[in-house]
């Protein structure tokens, strides 16, 4: 079975009880037990890591590589600071779709900028955690 790996970046370990009128109320847990669950009905698997740490999320990437594929990442306050993490994604071979639940563009200036988004095949943002799943059916979409 092919497998879509789910990461997460800084502070999203808080989702549900971190600004929930920005982030809303459903956990990180719930977010990827629906991403789950929509994986396999689309006939993938999914990995999921969330990490307070830059390198962790690099070591994932890295380890992706001929392993997962595609990847489903929400970098987090890594979006508009981490030329580490562009690179690591840019030796990854297979699709990489970014999310955000909040609208940055929406949000204060230095949010407007993302790394990651110079080479994410896409990238939803401000639809909430339902933009999870719309990440997984873009990559499995793009991985038919």
């Amino acid at each position: 079975m092919r497998t879509i790996l789910l990461l997460n970046g800084p502070n999203l370990n808080l989702l549900g009880q971190r600004q929930p009128e920005i982030y809303g109320r459903e956990t990180l847990a719930d977010v990827e037990a629906a991403c789950r669950a929509l994986a396999a009905s689309l006939g993938f698997g999914l990995e999921a890591l969330q990490s307070n740490r830059e390198y962790e999320l690099i070591e994932a990437i890295h380890a992706a590589r001929g392993r997962v594929a595609g990847i489903l990442i929400n970098p987090g306050a890594f979006t508009h600071t981490s030329v580490a993490i562009l690179d690591a994604l840019n030796a990854f071979e297979g699709p990489v779709i970014e999310v955000h639940i909040s609208n940055i563009h929406k949000r204060e200036p230095f949010r407007h900028h993302s790394y990651v988004s110079l080479r994410a095949e896409g990238v939803i943002a401000g639809c909430g955690v339902q933009g999870y799943e719309l990440a997984v059916q873009r990559l499995a979409r793009l991985l038919a």
